[in-house]
């Protein structure tokens, strides 16, 4: 079975996706880590354009296990760089959607993730995977939160590494992020027709895995297996 995860930045898509990732078995795909892997090769090698698009082309972007943390790798000009946190920082998450939008860099990612999805039982998770990296996925779920919420939650998590970083400019990035995802022209931010939404403003992370996971024992009552 694959499971599409799709939502907008801060409602709890990767956290939620490696815990049903675990319990399910399944292969956890983390799409929105492909894209700030193009932004961090933008900021770092100073290219944006044609020049970034050939280099995202060439990159192979690579998840590695390692205990609990899934480790980000590219493969880039025969050098192996582990960006597992360099991907995080307030300068990539600025840099991220205008990347995003890129329709060639969307091209490009998207080959790439159809690839990756064409393994049996994965959970990937992003913004357009319901609607154009695997339509035709057997659960679709769309996470969503008020953007006060997913504000919280992102200077939460930014704060320990970041002191500096104040809440009104996580939230500002965030409505920006929402904006640019939403109203770009190639595979905006949308909930595919097929796919539940759940809310989960208020939510703890047990009470929204409970959740979807009661979505994916339905559709194995109806008899879709996971193997």
């Amino acid at each position: 079975m694959r499971i599409a995860i799709d939502g907008p930045a801060g409602s709890g898509k990767s956290t939620i996706s490696k815990i049903l990732a675990k319990k399910l078995g399944l292969i956890y795909i983390d799409t929105g880590a492909m894209y700030r892997a193009c932004a961090y090769i933008s900021l770092e090698f100073h290219v944006n354009g044609d020049a970034l698009e050939e280099l995202v082309r060439d990159t192979e972007i690579d998840f590695l296990q390692n205990d609990d943390t899934q480790r980000v790798i590219l493969l880039l000009q025969e050098s192996e760089y582990d960006v597992t946190e360099a991907v995080r920082t307030p300068e990539v998450s600025a840099k991220v959607s205008e990347v995003a939008a890129d329709k060639k860099i969307r091209e490009i990612l998207t080959k790439k993730q159809k690839k990756l999805a064409s393994r049996k039982n994965v959970i990937m998770d992003g913004r357009d995977i319901g609607t154009v990296v695997i339509p035709d996925a057997e659960v679709k779920i769309f996470l969503n939160a008020s953007v006060d919420e997913r504000s919280h939650r992102r200077y939460a998590e930014l704060k320990e590494k970041y002191p500096e970083i104040s809440f009104d400019e996580v939230k500002d990035d965030l409505v920006k992020r929402d904006e640019t995802d939403t109203k770009r022209q190639t595979a905006p931010l949308l909930k595919a027709e097929d796919a539940v939404e759940v809310d989960t403003t208020g939510l703890t992370v047990d009470e929204v895995v409970q959740e979807i996971m009661k979505i994916v024992n339905k559709k194995r009552e109806a008899g879709e297996s996971i193997q």
